[in-house]
């Protein structure tokens, strides 16, 4: 019975930390593209050249599941990061507690199950 608990919990574990790092991944290359895409629009602006007027995409159903799932997971510490302005401070934070109580605290508390039958 313990062993069976013990390895869902390990599974579930692996798979919230897997949902947090894709989630900080997103996040990092959302900010990149735009980061390069504001360069581009200052060369641009600053050598005379017309925008091309390239609309922004909408975020696919695969990555509104993933903030879905990541704010579900988070909600719990959601006053943690609230003061803070810094959207990269605040996506680090969520993830590095994320993956600390659920994917360590997770994992820690299956392997005691194990441990004690």
């Amino acid at each position: 019975m313990f062993g069976l608990v013990a390895r869902l919990l390990r599974l579930a574990s692996i798979a919230i930390s897997v949902i947090a790092i894709l989630w900080f991944v997103v996040f990092a290359l959302d900010q990149s593209k735009a980061a390069s895409s504001h360069q581009q629009a200052e060369v641009s602006a600053a050598e005379g050249v017309q925008s091309s007027g390239e609309a922004k995409k909408g975020e696919g159903t695969a990555h509104k599941a993933l903030d879905k799932a990541f704010s579900a997971l988070f909600s719990p510490f959601s006053g943690v990061t609230s003061s803070s302005s810094s959207a990269w401070t605040i996506h680090i934070v969520d993830t590095l507690l994320v993956l600390a109580v659920y994917g360590f605290g997770l994992a820690f508390v299956a392997r005691l199950l194990r441990l004690n039958p």
